[in-house]
């Protein structure tokens, strides 16, 4: 489990910002960490900003919602440049489903932590296909604390770092749920993929 560094740290000029990434497969349970992250620092009572890319409505237009229905509101952003301009003098920046925003999210996450913010980001960290989910590989670099989240392979019930889509579909981008994703473990999914 993720301890949090310096969460009772009252006084605004010692803090020190951080990138912390939460990272796995679809039904990891990376916002189901996030949410508990978060609901951790509103406890603590620090000033907490979410923020979700506005095209994930899956499970509500406005909330962060896990898996297994936790949700935490947030703010639905078109760009990562929206984000500087929303933060404002918060203490800790949640955001979801980063692989959804473009690479400027890595200087975005640069300026909020550098300003002296918490900064928690959430999200896949390869594709359907196998591979680096962008831009998750220039944040796992330059987080000073990374967590890697395990589903559980829907077909033989080892540990799961894989999201292997369900439809012939070859879109990189394909928001979708159990009907159109399962997770599953290295050895199931390089066997479909073959």
């Amino acid at each position: 489990m993720f301890i949090e560094p310096f969460i009772s740290i009252k006084n605004k000029k010692d803090k020190k910002g951080h990138i912390e990434v939460i990272c796995g497969s679809m039904f990891s349970g990376k916002t189901e960490e996030l949410i508990r992250r978060l609901n951790r620092a509103l406890i603590a009572k620090q000033k907490v900003e979410i923020f979700k890319p506005s095209i994930d409505k899956r499970y509500h237009e406005l909330d962060v919602v896990s898996h297994n229905e936790n949700a935490i509101r947030s703010t639905p952003v078109n760009f990562a440049e929206d984000i500087l301009l929303l933060a404002g003098d918060c203490d800790v920046v949640g955001i979801d489903e980063v692989q959804f925003f473009d690479n400027h999210i890595v200087h975005i996450a640069n300026v909020l932590a550098n300003g002296g913010k918490r900064v928690i980001l959430a999200g896949l960290d390869m594709d359907f296909e196998g591979k680096a989910f962008e831009p998750m590989p220039q944040l796992l670099a330059i987080a000073e604390y990374v967590t890697k989240v395990h589903a559980i392979c829907m077909k033989c019930g080892d540990l799961a770092s894989y999201s292997y889509r369900l439809s012939d579909t070859k879109d990189k981008v394909m928001l979708g749920e159990k009907d159109s994703y399962e997770a599953r473990c290295r050895k199931c999914f390089y066997e479909e993929k073959n």
